[in-house]
């Protein structure tokens, strides 16, 4: 009986438990936004007044449809908005874990479910880019779930396509998600165990799969178009940008990068067990294997596919087929639970799992650095309110009648414009070619906290040092632990 009411329990505790961790490290940790979703808070502002976004401005980030339309919505509460939208993508995290959960349960047992989630918890990559506000997480969580409902009960269609079709609104890595979903359910229409209705009937079914399966594109190019002219702007602009900031790569480094980012994500334990979860999962129940196999080689392919397009190959676009590892690892870990007889073996199987833990807690402590997490983390939200700090100084704001406010680089634009509320005239990067006449005048931000230069100043090849060293004629007027501003009329 104690038994039976521990595993009612446990899910609701596990999930009142990871609520009240993540909620004191939010709070603990007030960090703000990344610089992609801070244009997405500014191009929404734009929208909101009137505007076209400005979305072709020096190293702008690919522009997100649902990304804008939140970023519009959180604009409305004026500068507090940032903080609003990381705590938003914290929610997400824990959403994320709970579909974790739900897939793990539903293709394999509740301990599996448990420990999927678990595992995303403590990968701290996944932490950290909530704590970021990254759009990476929503993402994940709207293909977790999708996934997770889908499995439950096949061809299920209504949630699953606006789960799929959100996703696709985020990431057009989703779009070939959907796609494969539009396939998948027409083709149940064609066996003979196909839904009834006429050859009309089924014609206006798959109209309606293929205009969830368009949402994504659909709604993309036509805000492209209507803001640049261009529809196919978010396409050209991604791969020019990855290659200036020298993130492309040949389709013979593609492999190795992948090597890499699964290590770097999931860690080497994690790794190891997936693969023994693996080998289990298809040895004891074959056909659960499919949905997490089948994601984990889209997510994958989709990887190459980037690489071989000339798009940004970075770890983020691998964190699908990360969290299906996850998955399997947990089968490895739990898989025990899914034996009803041979009791020796689940003795066995459970004492396995239990050094494979004490394995990963023994790899965690002695690679992981806590102390450079929280330095990280402490980093991105002093460093924001020390520009705040900065920017709201009577002397700063006085002297922006003298000229644009410029810093060294892209990377502290969309903060600068935020807190200013300005115009993307009104802050520009001194890296910017474009930008080097109107940088003679102005107010002039320099980094000089050692940490936040290495991020903020010095973070791509072509990054010149001496754009973060006052031109002669600018005299100091303001400064911060992290900044100084300088002002020349």
């Amino acid at each position: 009986m104690h038994s039976a009411s521990l595993r009612r329990r446990g899910p609701a505790v596990a999930l009142a438990l990871l609520i009240a961790a993540v909620t004191v490290g939010t709070f603990v940790y007030p960090t703000f936004p990344n610089y992609d979703s801070y244009y997405s808070l500014i191009w929404g502002r734009e929208a909101l007044h009137g505007h076209l976004p400005t979305f072709d401005v020096y190293r702008a980030p690919t522009e997100h449809p649902l990304a804008l339309a939140f970023g519009a919505a959180l604009s409305l509460l004026g500068r507090g908005g940032d903080r609003i939208m990381v705590l938003a993508t914290m929610a997400s995290l824990i959403v994320l874990a709970m579909g974790m959960y739900r897939l793990g349960r539903v293709a394999f047992t509740p301990v599996v479910g448990l420990i999927a989630g678990a595992l995303v918890m403590t990968r701290f990559d996944f932490p950290f880019l909530a704590a970021r506000a990254y759009i990476d997480i929503p993402y994940l969580a709207f293909v977790v779930w999708a996934a997770a409902l889908e499995l439950a009960r096949p061809r299920r269609g209504g949630i699953v396509w606006v789960l799929l079709a959100c996703a696709g609104l985020l990431r057009p890595e989703a779009w070939i998600l959907i796609g494969l979903y539009f396939l998948w359910m027409c083709s149940g229409e064609l066996g003979p165990e196909r839904v009834g209705g006429d050859r009309f009937t089924r014609l206006r079914r798959w109209t309606r799969y293929a205009a969830w399966a368009a949402v994504g594109p659909v709604v993309w190019v036509i805000t492209d178009f209507v803001v640049t002219g261009h529809p196919l702007f978010s396409l050209q602009h991604t791969s020019g940008l990855a290659e200036e900031l020298g993130r492309t790569q040949g389709l013979s480094e593609v492999p190795s990068s992948m090597k890499r980012f699964f290590y770097n994500l999931a860690k080497a334990p994690v790794l190891y067990a997936a693969i023994a979860g693996f080998v289990a999962a298809v040895w004891l129940a074959p056909r659960r294997v499919l949905m997490p196999a089948a994601l984990w080689l889209i997510g994958t392919g989709t990887f190459v596919l980037v690489g071989v397009a000339g798009l940004s190959v970075i770890d983020r676009y691998l964190l699908v087929p990360t969290l299906m590892v996850m998955v399997f690892a947990a089968v490895a870990l739990a898989g025990w639970t899914m034996l009803r007889r041979d009791l020796w073996i689940r003795k066995v199987w459970a004492v396995g799992a239990a050094l494979i833990v004490i394995y990963g807690v023994a790899f965690t402590v002695t690679r992981v650095n806590f102390h450079v997490f929280d330095a990280e983390l402490q980093l991105r939200g002093t460093s924001h309110r020390s520009l705040a700090d900065l920017l709201d100084q009577p002397s700063v704001q006085a002297a922006r009648r003298c000229g644009p406010v410029t810093v060294p680089n892209h990377k502290l634009v969309p903060d600068t414009r935020w807190l200013l509320g300005a115009g993307a005239d009104q802050v520009l990067a001194r890296a910017d070619p474009g930008a080097k006449a109107r940088a003679a005048k102005g107010v002039s931000i320099f980094v000089v906290d050692r940490a936040a230069l290495l991020r903020q100043a010095l973070v791509a090849p072509t990054d010149d040092p001496f754009d973060n060293v006052p031109l002669p004629g600018f005299r100091r007027i303001a400064f911060t632990p992290y900044y100084s501003a300088y002002v020349r009329c």
